[in-house]
């Protein structure tokens, strides 16, 4: 069996997919992407997603359906959220690094050890949001064996 972690580090993901993952239209990727929220690599006419690149999307889709304004979102991922994310990718590609995003719009936290998790929310002002990465990480993964399966399948066939 093939092993997931390494594979998922060097796994590119088309446009199609991440739409998939994250439950947006291809129009909000592209204006995400014009805006600068995410951007991917160009292959030719193509964007190509990275796995961090999938993972930040996937968050952000999460707070824009929590009602978090694009404005907000992208000054707080713009700080922290890629940096985080590319610093910490194998970490939180192993599927149990436990790490939760925190934000009430204004500020970003990355962080996995609960008493620090509530001091935050206790100690915020506004409401905060809370992502779990584990559970993102698991939908790529389970989205990705998937798509690995049937391409198998679909060589498989052709003998």
């Amino acid at each position: 069996m093939p092993d997931i972690d390494a594979d998922l580090n060097s796994a590119t993901f088309a446009s199609s997919d991440v739409v998939e993952l994250a439950g947006v239209t291809p129009r909000q990727l592209q204006w995400w992407d014009e805006r600068h929220v995410v951007t991917p690599e160009q292959e030719s006419h193509r964007r190509v997603y990275q796995p961090k690149d999938v993972i930040a999307i996937m968050v952000v889709a999460d707070l824009r359906r929590r009602g978090f304004s694009l404005q907000k979102i992208r000054r707080v991922t713009e700080r922290n959220l890629h940096r985080e994310i590319e610093r910490r990718q194998r970490e939180i590609l192993a599927g149990d690094s436990g790490l939760y995003v925190l934000t009430d719009g204004d500020a970003l936290y990355v962080e996995r050890r609960l008493d620090r998790i509530i001091g935050i929310l206790k100690d915020s002002e506004q409401p905060m949001c809370l992502v779990s990465l584990a559970d993102v990480v698991k939908r790529i993964v389970e989205y990705w064996k998937a798509k690995e399966s049937r391409r198998v399948r679909d060589q498989l066939a052709l003998f």
